[in-house]
């Protein structure tokens, strides 16, 4: 080949040059396209940052068992209504149209020291309100939801308060139907030996195994004797008694005086939590 044909086949100096341009070129919008790329995926990173641990956002085994147990406590709550120391079988035994309600909790299944608190509310399905307590006494081996005659307990439930009546005259303002009688007088000794004297004073009609619409002394017992009858509120004689419930007199009075039969009144008597 003569020196001007290799001269013709060989590229200038210029176009290798420019060829050397474009390849740099080629590869620098190569780099800048990766480089975008990576920035777009991870900012933090691009950016110099530490990278951050993602946060769990799902609730933990932990915190979800907190929150169970509050939220089943908010239910329990809502379900007594503003009562304490019954279970929700107990509540649901008391009638809708009840808005006055004495509350006896017994310390255990076998004490014979209970608390006696009053309650009333506005309206059906309202919650209760507390509005006063007194110590009590109940039966001396304490409560049985089966209970007989002569096993010293008192019956456990939910009751109606019907009718009142005492040796005493009624107190001012009494709405209960009253009987004043002579009959009203404990006879004999307490469980501990302590007297009697002046248990009957005041007495309300536990409407267990009795007659509604009667004097507490009726004796008739519909469910049959094995079951005993005659369980009163009465004022309580410093002990445990054979099934009914004892509160101070001054309490027995102020029970008299707020009763009234068109609220309904029950009482709910047992252990704490039954």
């Amino acid at each position: 080949m003569s020196k001007h044909a290799r001269a013709r086949s060989r590229p200038s100096r210029r176009t290798r040059a420019t060829r050397r341009v474009a390849v740099a070129a080629v590869l620098g919008l190569a780099a800048f396209t990766v480089g975008w790329v990576y920035v777009a995926q991870d900012p933090d990173k691009a950016a110099g940052a530490r990278p951050q641990a993602r946060a769990d956002a799902r609730p933990q085994a932990e915190d979800r068992a907190a929150r169970d147990v509050q939220r089943a406590a908010a239910q329990r709550a809502a379900a007594l209504q503003g009562l304490t120391g019954v279970s929700e079988q107990t509540m649901a035994r008391i009638p809708a149209e009840s808005l006055q309600l004495i509350l006896v909790t017994g310390r255990a299944a076998d004490s014979s020291e209970s608390t006696a608190t009053f309650y009333t509310r506005p309206a059906p399905g309202a919650d209760w309100v507390r509005a006063d307590s007194w110590p009590a006494r109940n039966g001396a081996n304490g409560w049985s939801g089966e209970r007989t005659y002569g096993d010293l307990t008192s019956p456990q439930g939910v009751f109606a308060l019907t009718d009142a009546g005492g040796l005493l005259p009624k107190p001012p303002g009494t709405r209960l139907p009253y009987d004043r009688d002579s009959g009203f007088v404990a006879t004999g000794l307490g469980v501990n030996g302590e007297s009697l004297a002046g248990s009957f004073d005041y007495v309300v009609a536990i409407d267990f195994n009795r007659r509604p619409g009667r004097s507490p002394l009726d004796p008739v017992k519909p469910d049959g004797e094995d079951k005993g009858g005659n369980i009163w509120l009465h004022v309580d004689h410093d002990g445990p008694s054979q099934g009914c419930v004892g509160i101070p007199k001054e309490a027995m009075k102020k029970v008299l005086e707020t009763l009234d039969p068109a609220a309904k009144p029950v009482i709910v008597m047992g252990p704490e939590g039954f």
